[in-house]
C-alpha cells in the first residue's frame, strides 16, 4: 500500500511504449546528460544525483536529470530522502536494439583521443 507521503514523492516516467527515439536522441545529445548515462551504464547501479559531480549549477543539474527522465532514458525513485537514478537499459534495448551500446561505445572512443590504441 502506498502512503500519501510516498505518492507525493513519486516521479512521473513515460511507459515503455511512450518512449520515442527522437526524445532519447535529444536527451543523449548533451555532453552532461551523456556523462550521466555513461556513469550509470558503467556502474550498473542506482546512483544519487550528487554522485555525478556535474560542473553545473543545481538547477541545471535538475534540468538535465528531468530531460533524461522524461525521455525515458533514466528512472528516478525516492528511497527515504535520497532520489536515486537508474538507467532504463531494458526498455531502451527492447525498443532500440543496439542503440545504447553504440552511443556508449562512440562516447568512449571520443573520450579516448587515441581510440583505445
Amino acid at each position: 500500500m502506498t502512503t500519501a507521503a510516498q505518492s507525493a514523492r513519486a516521479v512521473a516516467h513515460p511507459d515503455r511504449e511512450e518512449i520515442r527515439l527522437e526524445g532519447v536522441l535529444h536527451a543523449l545529445s548533451d555532453p552532461m546528460r551523456l556523462l550521466v548515462v555513461r556513469q550509470l551504464a558503467s556502474e550498473g547501479a542506482e546512483l544519487t544525483c550528487s554522485h555525478f559531480g556535474l560542473p553545473v549549477t543545481k538547477s541545471t543539474c535538475t534540468h538535465h536529470f528531468r530531460v533524461l527522465r522524461e525521455a525515458g532514458v533514466i528512472q528516478q525513485i525516492y528511497r527515504g530522502t535520497a532520489k536515486l537514478n537508474a538507467l532504463r537499459r531494458d526498455d531502451l534495448d527492447a525498443l532500440f536494439p543496439g542503440l545504447l551500446d553504440s552511443v556508449l561505445a562512440a562516447a568512449d572512443r571520443q573520450a579516448d583521443p587515441l581510440g583505445g590504441a
